[in-house]
């Protein structure tokens, strides 16, 4: 990946996360963009989302945010001049719950818990 694609990625991603933060606050208090990834020709870019709690949760705010992806296309594009805008496609991002579940058999690995005792025959 090009330097420019890790730029545009970034500056992307705090732009839609400020757009969020600003117009949509209520909605919005529960996702976080997590990470862009801009097709090199600048046309395509997938927005990868976290939202806080169960996953019918994450399905209706992922709705949502689909719902309003051409208000937030078109607030972008005001705020980032580039010779293309990219269409965006939003999805779940599951690395946070990975992450923990990994962290849970760590620690279970490290204390674990005390089971029935076998007797020895």
């Amino acid at each position: 990946m090009s330097n420019r694609t890790v730029r545009v990625n970034e500056l992307v991603q705090r732009e839609i996360s400020d757009i969020l933060r600003k117009h949509y606050q209520s909605e919005a208090v529960t996702i976080t963009i997590t990470e862009v990834r801009v097709s090199p020709d600048l046309r395509d870019a997938r927005v990868f989302v976290s939202v806080v709690g169960d996953e019918a949760a994450a399905e209706e705010k992922l709705r949502w945010l689909r719902r309003h992806a051409a208000d937030i296309r078109e607030e972008v594009s005001r705020r980032i001049v580039l010779k293309y805008l990219p269409k965006f496609e939003y999805l779940l991002d599951h690395s946070a719950i990975r992450g923990a579940r990994i962290l849970q058999v760590l620690d279970e690995i490290e204390h674990p818990r005390p089971g029935p005792e076998k007797d020895p025959e």
